[in-house]
């Protein structure tokens, strides 16, 4: 084609919005389907559509318009993604999205893949956990097989005398299909950014050390303060990963590291990570150019880290009110600081409404300011 092609991006959260960014920073018209939902991409886009995700209109309309199209989360409906796919080039390829979204998927495609992960089983009723109870043993946690993000659709069970019959677990767990997986004793959580072009080549970004609070990531330290041999293994079995799915475009794989030094992929992500977003002022490449890059045929760019950085999430929990935000003059006088807001028009307690990303010479004082900035607005220190 002789210009610059429409990047169809299905879904209108913050990753869409950055990707927007990058993408007018680059040249590149956006068109958002947002499947019905008011959004701060939007307003970044040459083209909104707010309707349904089921909507045949808004379907035509998307397909006339893009040239390639992309993901911005994996839960988006896979007739959608399926449909789209035989008239567009859709980039990650359908399969991948398949396997991403579904956990009984994933883990089994990790499984035949040779990847390590954690001891899990299939369940889909009260007596098939009875037996999944008796084969792990300690304690497991209960998770749906799709829509689970950010610790939704989970339930710990614990291995103790008070451990309450598999009939009520189930009971209570109130799901048809589900997977047991073996609760890990953490020393450590990591995510890896990987980018493979349709050209096959593939690169990786230094491997984040995450930190969460009640499931939703708080802080991500690059680079992960772990041994140099585990952080070559995770750039490893991320890339494995990436060539296994047939990948185009950025993927987070993020990873349990047990308190044996073993690395246990998590789950994946089909599209760029809360935890990459530090690349945006820490890396010679953001996730968000590798992303267009990728899927557009151009050469990836380079994923050296300039400086050391922290990246602290904003919730809504720290807005004075549902449409207040915070002073922010104590981020601004700060060093290195980059403050980055995603637009949403309504805070609230656990949402994402923004992050800061601090780069330093050393992590030590990158994460010293970090610190700071969490008790100057009240956030939970880690």
């Amino acid at each position: 084609m002789d210009y610059e092609p429409c990047i169809g991006v299905l879904g209108g959260g913050q990753l869409g919005r950055m990707l927007a960014l990058e993408a007018r920073r680059m040249g590149y018209r956006v068109i958002q389907w947002t499947g019905g939902e008011q959004s701060g991409a939007e307003r970044l886009a040459d083209h909104a559509i707010i309707e349904p995700f089921d909507s045949q209109t808004a379907l035509a309309e998307f397909t006339r318009m893009a040239d390639i199209v992309t993901v911005e989360f994996e839960n988006i409906p896979s007739t959608l993604v399926e449909t789209i796919s035989k008239t567009k080039p859709l980039m990650p390829p359908t399969s991948a999205v398949s396997i991403c979204q579904n956990r009984e998927k994933e883990k089994c495609f990790l499984r035949t893949n040779g990847i390590p992960t954690t001891d899990f089983a299939i369940v889909h009723d009260s007596a098939s956990l009875e037996k999944a109870l008796q084969k792990i043993t300690g304690d497991v946690i209960l998770k749906t097989v799709t829509d689970g993000y950010d610790g939704k659709g989970q339930l710990l069970v614990k291995d103790n005398d008070d451990r309450q019959s598999a009939e009520t677990i189930w009971a209570e767990f109130g799901n048809d299909h589900a997977i047991v997986e073996k609760r890990i004793n953490l020393a450590a959580e990591l995510s890896v950014m990987c980018v493979r072009s349709t050209d096959g080549s593939v690169v990786t970004y230094d491997p984040a050390e995450n930190e969460h609070q009640n499931h939703i990531l708080d802080i991500s330290i690059i680079p992960a303060r772990i041994s140099p041999e585990l952080l070559r293994e995770a750039r490893d079995i991320a890339q494995k990963v990436t060539e296994s799915l047939g990948y185009i475009g950025v993927i987070g794989v993020e990873f349990f590291v047990d308190q044996s030094g073993r690395l246990l992929v998590n789950e994946m992500a089909p599209r760029p990570h809360n935890s990459g977003h530090h690349t945006l002022d820490a890396c010679a490449t953001s996730q968000f150019e590798q992303q267009l890059r990728a899927i557009s045929g151009l050469p990836l760019g380079s994923t050296q880290l300039i400086q050391p950085a922290v990246m602290l999430n904003l919730l809504g929990d720290i807005w004075k009110g549902p449409t207040t935000a915070p002073d922010w003059t104590p981020i601004h006088q700060t060093p290195g600081a980059k403050l980055h807001l995603y637009g949403k028009s309504l805070a609230k307690p656990g949402r994402k409404m923004g992050h800061v990303t601090f780069t330093a010479d050393t992590i030590e004082e990158a994460l010293s300011q970090a610190n700071t900035c969490k008790a100057t607005y009240g956030i939970e220190a880690s």
